[in-house]
């Protein structure tokens, strides 16, 4: 049996960056990243592995992912040298109305706008998209690790505990939530072996039938029949009424490199091409990095806040006017870095800040408050093979529930211009999210590929602009400290890790600085791989939360 031999955890804190390798992968936990490595050691290529990864992290990973939320990823194959981009979210389905058997987010959830709702599920039908189209290993060999882990149990960790405490309340709502996530009454705590044979039962028959089981199969059934007895009216037949789709992806050029992201209905290409744009034509390298310098981070902030607001014109293109060469025009960018520059003060605003809002000052004070879920791999085999992959949580399932020992957040999309997940009920189309998964070329070639949870719908350009902007290595540019986008109220959320001067520059600005955590896990932790100019292959994990970088 492979990929069921885990040593030393991965923990919070400083990373070391893993180089010359002949293959890598990285992931926020231990045992999916030795999983990776363990199915390319048998032969199998990058999207194996990340198949194989995804199964296991849903079962050792639970505060960050299920088997029925969202799946992307942006593949490159070395035989064809074409990147291409699956989008395998969540799904509503044309006339099946909203239900949101959970009255309102709870816990940490609460902080997401809108009640999570019933969709279907998006993992599956994901794994198997990538399966047919480019794996190599039979398909039980890469579900022999889930089931390992379900049945054996996994170790607890203390960052999984923390997570679960702050996101349990949700699922303690449904008696079937409680069973799964305080057997004996409690949350399994760090360093407890949480073993879960329901679910062990269910990757058994993952493995045996494929992944239909959860399509078609005896699965499914269970789960159209509990949304049945809630009141849900799913039938099987909106299982797989819209299948994931493939697209190459938005592409966009930015300091001589080549951006492949994801494309419209999702948000993350084009909102880093805006936020980067303005941040080039405001001169950003001449003025200094926003950690240092007040001006700059006054800057950014507010191109992220643009950014975030332009975006929300999105939608699916097969059914709306498509957006996309509008916003991302270089006139338009050029407009909003003009507005920025003149809109800035002129005098010195610090006296108001002092008046109408007190001193302003950095010491860690609590965290950005923002949903924990999601998981990201990069993964690069020895043939050049190369996957950049999210899963999560979120946009799947029926809200609160457990069917075969699966659990289920649903998805918090709503109807609105500001709402990080929209979608529509009528028409087919895709929702619109913020994921983060990004492959940078050179010479057409992939050079580095990068991805994280948390707030990621501000802090890829930041990670992106710090690596080509600023010059920085990988693992530098994700350790660097990261904000918030500008709020109405005149205030930026910062990491703070800041230079002393930047609060006080800031509030001569008229702006108050709200400091985070030093390191914020909500603002994520980057899965990151890149080729040397030799042909090796480097990969980090960043130092937010427990990630684990390793290679062949």
């Amino acid at each position: 049996m492979t990929g069921t031999t885990a040593s030393r955890p991965g923990r919070v804190g400083p990373k070391e960056t893993v180089t010359g390798k002949r293959a890598v992968a990285s992931s926020q936990h231990r045992i999916v990243t030795d999983t990776m490595l363990d199915t390319m050691r048998a032969g199998g290529n990058a999207v194996d592995a990340a198949i194989a990864g995804c199964l296991v992290q849903a079962v050792v990973q639970q505060d960050m992912t299920n088997h029925t939320g969202t799946v992307t990823a942006l593949v490159h194959d070395a035989k064809t040298g074409e990147v291409a981009e699956l989008n395998s979210m969540g799904r509503i389905v044309p006339g099946l109305a909203p239900f949101a058997p959970v009255p309102a987010g709870k816990g940490l959830y609460a902080a997401v706008p809108g009640s999570p709702r019933a969709v279907t599920p998006g993992f599956m039908p994901g794994m198997k998209a990538l399966y047919e189209r480019y794996a190599t290993l039979p398909w039980a060999r890469l579900c022999e690790p889930a089931v390992h882990w379900a049945e054996e149990g996994h170790e607890v960790t203390s960052f999984e505990h923390l997570v679960l405490a702050q996101t349990v309340d949700f699922f303690l709502y449904t008696e079937s939530g409680r069973k799964h996530f305080t057997p004996g009454g409690h949350l399994p705590q760090a360093g407890d072996r949480w073993a879960q044979p329901e679910l062990a039962e269910t990757m058994r028959n993952l493995a045996a039938d494929g992944p239909d089981y959860f399509l078609t199969g005896k699965w499914a059934q269970d789960f159209v029949a509990r949304g049945n007895e809630l009141g849900w009216p799913v039938k099987p037949e909106h299982l797989t009424a819209i299948p994931p789709r493939w697209t190459s992806g938005h592409r966009w050029e930015h300091k001589g490199a080549t951006i492949v992201q994801q494309a419209a209905p999702e948000r993350q290409g084009i909102y880093c091409q805006i936020v980067l744009g303005i941040l080039d034509e405001l001169g950003i390298t001449s003025i200094g990095h926003w950690s240092e310098n007040a001006e700059a981070l006054y800057y950014l902030a507010h191109a992220l806040r643009r950014a975030a607001h332009e975006t929300g014109l999105l939608n699916d293109p097969d059914l709306f006017g498509d957006t996309t060469g509008p916003l991302t025009s270089p006139a338009l960018i050029k407009g909003f870095a003009d507005i920025l520059r003149n809109a800035r003060a002129r005098v010195d605003l610090t006296e108001h800040v002092k008046l109408t809002r007190g001193v302003p000052a950095m010491a860690a004070t609590g965290a950005s408050k923002q949903p924990a879920g999601s998981c990201e791999l990069a993964i690069v085999d020895e043939q050049g093979n190369w996957v950049q992959m999210m899963n999560t949580l979120q946009s799947g399932g029926i809200p609160g529930e457990v069917v075969g020992g699966v659990p289920m957040v649903g998805s918090h999309w709503m109807n609105s211009l500001a709402s990080p997940i929209e979608g529509w009920v009528a028409g087919g189309g895709r929702m619109r999210s913020i994921l983060s998964n990004t492959m940078v070329l050179r010479d057409g070639k992939p050079w580095l590929s990068l991805g994280s949870p948390g707030n990621v719908h501000c802090t890829v350009p930041q990670v992106l602009s710090n690596i080509l902007d600023f010059g920085m290595d990988p693992y530098s540019a994700d350790d660097a400290p990261r904000c918030l986008p500008y709020e109405d109220d005149h205030t930026i959320s910062v990491e703070s890790r800041v230079a002393a001067e930047v609060p006080a520059d800031l509030a001569k600005l008229g702006v108050l600085t709200n400091p985070l955590p030093e390191y914020d896990y909500h603002m994520g932790t980057y899965q990151m791989a890149w080729r040397a100019e030799d042909g090796s292959l480097s990969t980090c994990t960043g130092p937010r939360r427990e990630g684990v970088a390793d290679g062949l």
